[in-house]
């Protein structure tokens, strides 16, 4: 569906961000990018959305190049911060935007039906700029379930969500047949997002493509991902090292 070969990409043409890195995205994948903070987790998903085009190597999205309407229509990205993304003057025409930009016969019903699931039919004439932040995570996430997307990216989804909306975002993201890639350095929620794990050092390299379960069984891994460290304990006399692991609050 998705695939990267050799993809190399920095802000800074001499400093990389994501460096050679290849992977293939199935369909019906529900996969999880872990790395600490700074790794370049939000920037690969800005390249899986053709947001961002690498310095070198290639990006294909069902071998053909990631940009044009139907790619548009088939991927959707939801950004780390929603302020990022909210810019209509109320929550009901936020969530049919990108509907009505592709021009799809049914974006009231779309939004009717994802403002209710979110909780959000009340605020539906409400301002974004007026919301909580819990609110604004819930309404950006309206806003690309309403696409209904093929492709689903999500960066740090759960970030300022009650634990009822976590749990309800869980289980539809399990339900649906959409491809969907979660970039997270939440390792309590890693095993619940998705089944693969993607594991990215500092240097934006893939140091681990498999089982999610495996991964957090791996010490060495997380500690290589800066998603662990070890530092001393002492208790009474006797002075210890132990191993503890992240869940970081931002990005």
């Amino acid at each position: 569906m998705l695939e990267l070969d050799r993809v190399r990409f920095g802000w800074d043409a001499e400093k990389p961000v994501i460096a050679e890195l290849s992977l293939r995205i199935r369909e019906g994948d529900k996969v999880v990018i872990l790395g600490a903070n700074g790794c370049g987790k939000s920037t690969l998903l800005k390249l899986m959305n053709g947001l961002a085009v690498p310095q070198s190597g290639s990006i294909s999205y069902r071998n053909a190049e990631p940009k044009g309407r139907a790619f548009r229509q088939d991927c959707a990205l939801l950004f780390q911060h929603p302020e990022a993304m909210l810019f209509n003057p109320t929550v009901r025409e936020e969530i049919a935007y990108g509907p009505r930009q592709l021009e799809l016969p049914d974006a009231d019903a779309r939004v009717a039906h994802w403002a209710a699931a979110l909780g959000l039919t009340s605020l539906l004439d409400q301002p974004p700029f007026l919301l909580s932040g819990g609110q604004k995570q819930k309404l950006a996430l309206a806003c690309v379930l309403a696409l209904e997307p093929k492709l689903l990216l999500l960066d740090e989804p759960s970030a300022s969500l009650d634990p009822a909306t976590v749990g309800w975002l869980i289980d539809t993201l399990l339900d649906t047949p959409t491809t969907v890639v979660t970039a997270t350095h939440n390792l309590s929620l890693a095993a619940e997002l998705g089944s693969r794990c993607l594991a990215m050092d500092a240097l934006g390299r893939l140091l681990y493509d498999g089982p999610v379960s495996s991964a957090l069984r791996h010490p060495g891994l997380l500690e290589e991902t800066g998603l662990a460290h070890r530092h001393r304990h002492r208790h009474g006399d006797a002075l210890h090292t132990h191993l503890h692991t992240h869940d970081w609050e931002g990005d």
